[in-house]
């Protein structure tokens, strides 16, 4: 079994429960879900869900800098819309945000997300060699 190391950074939202922002397992990062937080006020940074999507993304390279990892490392992702209708904009700035080759991604419609957000998106990458 891979030992288990949470991992924290300032330059992401703080864990706002009984979670890390990510955990470092064997050759592997986890991050927990991402919104559009801006690390340094706790509130979205925008309004709209390609603006959330940005942070999000964001938040997610800040955690796995942290972590020895970056976002050309990511294996999976995967993204909960509260309206579908919203995955082009989010499409299109994770297409600048994440380098190819693309990593394997899932969607989801979903009820509802924390803080009333409008895009959460979480990741798995692996580390950097060396």
């Amino acid at each position: 079994m891979p030992e288990r190391e949470a991992i924290s950074t300032e330059n992401a939202p703080a864990a706002a429960g009984p979670y890390s922002q990510a955990i470092r397992a064997g050759d592997f990062v986890f991050t927990a879900g991402q919104l559009g937080l801006d690390p340094s006020s706790g509130e979205f940074s925008a309004d709209d869900v390609a603006g959330q999507a940005t942070q999000a993304l964001a938040n997610i390279a800040a955690i796995l800098e942290a972590a020895g990892s970056g976002l050309d490392r990511l294996v999976k992702v995967t993204v909960y819309l509260v309206e579908i209708a919203d995955w082009p904009a989010v499409n299109e700035v994770y297409v600048r945000a994440v380098p190819e080759p693309y990593p394997a991604r899932s969607a989801f419609a979903v009820k509802d997300l924390p803080r009333g957000a409008r895009v959460e998106i979480e990741a798995i990458a692996t580390l950097d060699a060396g």
